[in-house]
Order: structure tokens, then C-alpha cells, then sequence
């Protein structure tokens, strides 16, 4: 169906980074636009995260997503307030296993600056006194850092203030089919529905969530007071995020993997990414571990938390560091796509990153959308 853009009513479930990319979008293509989200305020993915726009670290698909959101993260920031800056990422390496890695990594994305720094340039960044702990570096310096507890929230506010944009909290969906969204405070009449719900996905369409395999990956993550005056400098990330990313790819992660296998098994258990971002506040958002749920259970596990905490004050050559909060973040996972795009009805599209970069590429996926109406 090709919708007449001023005449057609795109109606979004769900406000997190996803749901509000595709409401973007939509209001900059022309048409009104209706966001319904079930909570008071975003309070799932989009806000328990790192704020990461971790372009640097994808491949494929996601990668290219990731280059077409920094510009509309970037656009935000002078149209809706949002607080995102091109913080750069630094990927240090502890051991010449992670350092092989890098070195395979920065000249296959030369193109986008990347570049290798000395163990010493590193610490620089960090403000570490005593660096030698770190053997080397890969500097990206085009990556982003948003704040993940207020941007979406400045989003949402961006596109409800707009002459062609609702956002109506506190209003659960019911039943999506062609042409209307149900809700509990009434029917919602639309052109096109997209279904943007994340991990809740299969409260609507239960058998497309079991047919792709989408479950719930459950984190650990914590906001801590840095060690000493860093600035507010890049995203920081480990060993272990070379496991974890399709840009860090090859036999030399393969050794990696056995060499963490064989020296630091508790952070494969934990299937950890060991990583920080830097908030405007000079706190540090530290994580994470990984398991991945049918429903997520609440609880914390204080020794995959002292694992992580561990680690990052290890990198920053700290003897600890003081938590100031904790909480479990959760996103939709799944073993067979890392997108899920589905459309179970004429003018109903679902789609779900189920994988954890939707910061990362969340904006980006709602223009492909709206740009395919």
C-alpha cells in the first residue's frame, strides 16, 4: 500500500528509540503520526542502556544502519535538545590477544579514521596515571554517547509538540489489525500501524515472537562514580566486546576466545561485555552481562556485578569503585535474525532489533521504514 503522505495516519506502538525513530521519520515525510505507549514514561530498553551509538563496532546491515543514525542523532541534538556528542570510542587491549584483534579491526575501518594509539595515549585519554596495564588501543573517534535517561524522553517530547504529532502515554494496545489499533482508552483509526514494542512483542503477535525465536536478554548494569577527574571523554570497550560485535571478526578473535576461555571463564558464564560510557555528570555507566529469558527474572546476581565492576576498575587502574545505583536492563534477543521485520496484516509492519544496538541503529530503522510506505 502506498500511503498519500498529508492525508495518512501512522500510528506507532511503543516509545522507546525504535518506536520514536519511525515517528521522526514519519513526521519528516509529511504524515500525522500517533505514538501509544503502555507506561507513564519509556522505562525499558532505550533508557537502561549505555547510550552507546556504537558505530564503529558493526558490520553489515547494522553498520550501515548505525552510519545513517548518527546523522539524525546529530540533527536531534539541535531539534528536540537532545544531549548526545561524538564521544569517540576507545577499545583498549590488555594482552596481545586483544591487541591482534585491534590491529585487524583499525585497518579494516581506516576509512573511518580509526587509528591505533599507544597503551600510553590510552591512559592519556583516561586520565589514568599509571598506564601500563593497557599494551595499545583502537581510537574511533566518529562514535556517539547520548544520554540514555533523557533522550527518549526529549524524543517523545519533540514529536508530541509537533503540529502533526501525539504521544499518548499510559494507554496499553489491546489488538493491532488493518486499519485500527485497540487500546484501552479506545480505538485509534490508522492508514499504517507499526508495532516498535521491543521484547513485549509477543503480547501482540504471540506466534510471530515463538516462529523468530525472540526472547528477553536480561543485564546487569550500574552508574558509579569515576575513580578520579576523566572530563567526559569516549566510550570505553574491553576484550570481551570483541566477542560480541560483528566488526571484530576473524582468527584473531578466535584465539581471543580461547584465551579468555582458558584464563577468565567467569566472563564467558556471564557472557559479559565489559565497557563504560562517560555521562555529562562525570559518572560512568559500567556493564554488562547477558542471559538471555522467556520473562526475565528481576533478580541480581551481586557476584556477576562485583565481576563487572571488577574489570572496569581494573582498566581504570582503580582499586574499586563506588556504585551509585544498579539495575537490570533488558532488550529483545533472538538466535535467528538480528532484526525482526514482519507484517502480519495489510498496513501493519512489526519490527524489533533483537539484538542490543537499538540506540544504535533504532533511528535509522524507522526511516528504512517509513521510507518503504
Amino acid at each position: 500500500m502506498t500511503l498519500s503522505k498529508h492525508a495518512s495516519h501512522v500510528v506507532i506502538v511503543g516509545a522507546g528509540i525504535v518506536g520514536l525513530g519511525h515517528a521522526v521519520a514519519a513526521l519528516d515525510a509529511g504524515y500525522r503520526v500517533t505514538v501509544v505507549e503502555q507506561d507513564a514514561a519509556a522505562v525499558l530498553a532505550s533508557v537502561r542502556n549505555f547510550g552507546h551509538v556504537s558505530t564503529s563496532a558493526q558490520s553489515g546491515e547494522l553498520h550501515d544502519l548505525a552510519l545513517e543514525a548518527n546523522s539524525i542523532w546529530l540533527s536531534l541534538v539541535e531539534r528536540a535538545g537532545v544531549e548526545a556528542r561524538r564521544s569517540g570510542t576507545l577499545v583498549v587491549a590488555r594482552s596481545a590477544a586483544e591487541e591482534a584483534v585491534l590491529q585487524e579491526l583499525a585497518a579494516d575501518r581506516a576509512s573511518e579514521d580509526a587509528r591505533l594509539v599507544t597503551g600510553a595515549e590510552a591512559g592519556e585519554l583516561l586520565r589514568i596515571p599509571d598506564p601500563d596495564h593497557l599494551r595499545s588501543a583502537a581510537l574511533f573517534p566518529a562514535d556517539l554517547t547520548a544520554d540514555p535517561r533523557t533522550a527518549v524522553a526529549r524524543i517523545a517530547a519533540w514529536v508530541d509538540d509537533h503540529e502533526r504529532g501525539e504521544v499518548r502515554f499510559s494507554t496499553s494496545v489491546r489488538e493491532v489489525r488493518e486499519g485500527a489499533v485497540e487500546t484501552n482508552r479506545g480505538r485509534i483509526a490508522a492508514d499504517h500501524v507499526v508495532v516498535a514494542a521491543g521484547h513485549l512483542v509477543g503480547r501482540l503477535f504471540p506466534a510471530l515472537a515463538d516462529e523468530r525465536e525472540v526472547r528477553e536478554c536480561a543485564l546487569q548494569m550500574l552508574r558509579v562514580r569515576p575513580p578520579r577527574e576523566m572530563g567526559i571523554g569516549p566510550a570505553v570497550l574491553t576484550g570481551t566486546s570483541m566477542l560480541r560485535y560483528g566488526a571484530f571478526a576473524g582468527a584473531a578473535v578466535e584465539a581471543l576466545r580461547d584465551e579468555l576461555r582458558a584464563s577468565r571463564p567467569e566472563l564467558l558464564e556471564i557472557d559479559a561485555n565489559v565497557m563504560f560510557t562517560q555521562q555529562a555528570d562525570g559518572t560512568l555507566l559500567v556493564g554488562d552481562s547477558h542471559a538471555a529469558h522467556r520473562t526475565a527474572p528481576p533478580f541480581l546476581d551481586e557476584r556477576w556485578s562485583r565481576l563487572l565492576l571488577d574489570e572496569v576498575a581494573a582498566v581504570l587502574g582503580a582499586p574499586r569503585l563506588e556504585v551509585l545505583e544498579r539495575w537490570q536492563g533488558v532488550y529483545a534477543t533472538s538466535t535467528r535474525q538480528d532484526i525482526l521485520r514482519a507484517y502480519p496484516a495489510p498496513g501493519v509492519s512489526v519490527v524489533t532489533v533483537t539484538t542490543g544496538v537499538g540506540m544504535t541503529v533504532g533511528l535509522a530503522l524507522g526511516a528504512r521504514t517509513v521510507a518503504a510506505l
